[in-house]
């Protein structure tokens, strides 16, 4: 595994750095986009954890309203969607500011997702496990179903990529995105909101 990771790593940089480039102009049409629609910063900036757990500020396209109530009612998080953030994330387009955190090693394109700082407190040891790997921008989860299933099948499918990384996986999960993100699949759970929080799972005792 480590030297396929060594050989990861400098891929990623490689072609994050070409992708910034050729990026560059719709990354700056997007961000106009998103100034003119609504209040607020372009960015979505976040702590995440990455490699074991170590954490780091993720950059995303801003694709919901900085307003979080309206008449004392909370918003769902599918209210406070823009429209122009509703086509960044059908399309995935607001992931592309994570390219820097690419360049700078904190994530690479294939891995498991960096989720909240919060649910470090949740996972079970085999959970845990999910950290071993620097997180992606999409991952064997993502291909899996995304947003469209459970948190402890999610982490079932990271830590099973974790145990079988290699470079025909990662192929396999980059073509599998593009046919996803073509298709527009996995993008919301059957809900029709995003990701509910995760407290843990009820067998996590089990896990361990």
């Amino acid at each position: 595994m480590k030297p396929y990771i060594t050989v990861k790593r400098i891929l990623d940089f490689i072609f994050a750095f070409i992708l910034i480039v050729i990026t560059s102009p719709l990354m700056m049409i997007v961000a106009i986009a998103i100034k003119l629609e609504s209040k607020g910063p372009v960015l979505f900036i976040q702590k995440r954890p990455g490699k074991n757990a170590k954490i780091f500020i993720v950059n995303k396209f801003r694709t919901m309203k900085v307003e979080v109530e309206t008449n004392g009612r909370q918003l769902s998080d599918m209210e406070r969607m823009t429209k122009v953030g509703s086509f960044l994330r059908k399309t995935s387009i607001d992931e592309l500011p994570q390219l820097f955190n690419i360049l700078r090693g904190e994530m690479s394109f294939i891995g498991p997702r960096p989720l909240l700082v919060q649910y470090l407190d949740h996972y079970s040891p085999e959970q845990m496990r999910r950290h071993e790997l620097t997180p992606g921008i999409s991952g064997w989860a993502q291909v899996n179903g995304r947003n469209t299933i459970d948190w402890e099948d999610k982490f079932k499918y990271d830590v099973w990529y974790v145990d079988h990384i290699n470079f025909g996986l990662d192929f396999k999960i980059f073509c599998m995105t593009i046919f996803n993100v073509i298709n527009r699949k996995g993008i919301n759970n059957s809900k029709g909101d995003t990701m509910p929080y995760f407290t843990g799972c009820a067998n996590k005792s089990t896990q361990s």
